[in-house]
């Protein structure tokens, strides 16, 4: 119960800092970029509306994410000391996390940078009016002010890891993403029911919400598939439940932001780049990085796919363990130990990450197509990533709240 509370208030604590401002800057600037959706909107969704509340916490955890996928790449024999520290256990996650954590500041101040200077582009002027200071001080001083509330975000992950329930960052994540769900709700409501022009807008909502909650259900019911490897041990008779566990979706919501990252960060550039879409670069920028036109949606699918088979790889190691059941004496059955094992691994992964690769790409796709159809407000969304993470994050912390009290109904026992 005290890391429930514990929880609640750091999510309470997050939610006061997404209503701090930026010292200094016109907000209109950043209305004016969300309009036109793109990299923007997909950040302000992750970070609880900290965005478009012009919020010092706007960049949310996100440079945290990216940097902890950046430190999980460079142990792939790309720097050998974090390989290293990679296998040596409690003291060598230890030195890890702190890597992680100076390059979540450097992340942070570079994407501040990048988002103010692009800001400032399309702007008369990006400094609140009648502030005499020069653009270039005032822009590097409201990024050290988000690179700041980044670190503060990033801190009370770590806490809410340490001493509450689940993993900080994807709570911290999830939290940001529920609390925009009742915007979204009033945004549909008023656009489908009170504004409503005939039978139609009304049959619309009642749809939406079915299709949500058929599709809450579907995605449930997909992160909790596993395919089940056998095993048994040397030393044990008889008959041995063991068995290696692989998820359907191993990759979890991560090639879904990849793909949507990749996608946005271009045309974004375009906006604020003021890049005109009648000329033929123009034109063709367009369709390849809008992934609401067919090029577009075509390219973000296979992005999807090839990242989901990329993540996967990256966190699961056939070769590792393989190597493990060797140490401990076990062995799937039918199969030699050693390569032989490790081939057979990565077969079964490989034919389920093609499940889990094309469930996420669907996932990913209806929001897209159901906008389109339905002609949704902006802010409203059926499925896609942001359902993945709460679901994801749910099923987890339900499993650590069962966990803990198992150890003390065993505690209690004893």
């Amino acid at each position: 119960m005290r890391r429930v509370l514990i929880t609640v208030l750091l999510i309470f604590v997050f939610k006061i800092v997404t209503y701090i401002p930026i010292p200094l800057l016109e907000t209109s600037t950043i209305d004016n970029a969300m309009k036109n959706g793109g990299f923007l909107t997909f950040l302000n969704s992750f970070s609880g509306n900290a965005l478009g509340n012009y919020s010092i916490a706007a960049l949310g955890i996100s440079p945290y994410i990216t940097a902890s996928i950046v430190v999980q790449m460079l142990q792939m024999d790309i720097v050998p000391a974090f390989k290293r520290w990679g296998d040596e256990g409690e003291a060598g996650r230890a030195k890890l996390n702190q890597w992680t954590r100076y390059i979540t500041i450097a992340l942070a101040f570079t994407q501040a940078l990048m988002i103010l200077f692009g800001l400032s582009a399309n702007a008369e002027n990006i400094v609140k009016y009648g502030i005499g200071i020069p653009k270039v001080v005032a822009i590097l001083f409201m990024a050290i002010m988000l690179t700041a509330g980044s670190a503060f975000v990033m801190w009370l992950a770590d806490l809410i890891t340490r001493f509450g329930i689940g993993n900080g960052s994807s709570i911290i994540i999830t939290a940001g993403i529920v609390t925009s769900l009742p915007s979204a709700a009033s945004a549909l409501w008023q656009q489908k029911v009170t504004e409503a022009r005939g039978t139609y807008d009304y049959v619309v909502f009642g749809l939406v919400v079915f299709l949500y909650i058929a599709i809450l259900v579907g995605v449930v019911y997909m992160e909790k598939a596993i395919r089940k490897i056998p095993t048994q041990y040397a030393n044990r008779q008889g008959k041995s439940d063991s068995h290696i566990p692989v998820k359907l979706n191993t990759a979890g919501v991560m090639p879904v932001i990849f793909a949507s990252t990749l996608m946005s960060i271009p045309a974004t550039i375009m906006g604020f780049a003021n890049v005109d879409k009648e000329t033929t670069a123009g034109f063709w920028l367009d369709q390849i990085f809008t992934y609401t036109n067919p090029l577009g949606f075509a390219i973000y699918m296979f992005l999807v796919f090839i990242f989901s088979f990329f993540y996967t790889f990256l966190t699961v190691k056939p070769d590792d363990i393989a190597d493990d059941l060797q140490k401990s004496n076990a062995f799937i059955p039918g199969i030699k130990p050693g390569e032989e094992t490790q081939n057979f691994i990565s077969r079964v992964l490989f034919k389920v990450t093609v499940l889990g690769a094309t469930y996420l790409a669907i996932l990913a796709a209806i929001p897209i197509i159901t906008s389109i159809i339905f002609k949704l407000p902006p802010n409203v969304t059926i499925g896609g990533t942001s359902l993945l993470i709460i679901v994801g994050v749910a099923i987890e912390t339900a499993k650590q709240l069962e966990t803990e009290a198992s150890e003390k109904e065993y505690k209690g026992f004893m």
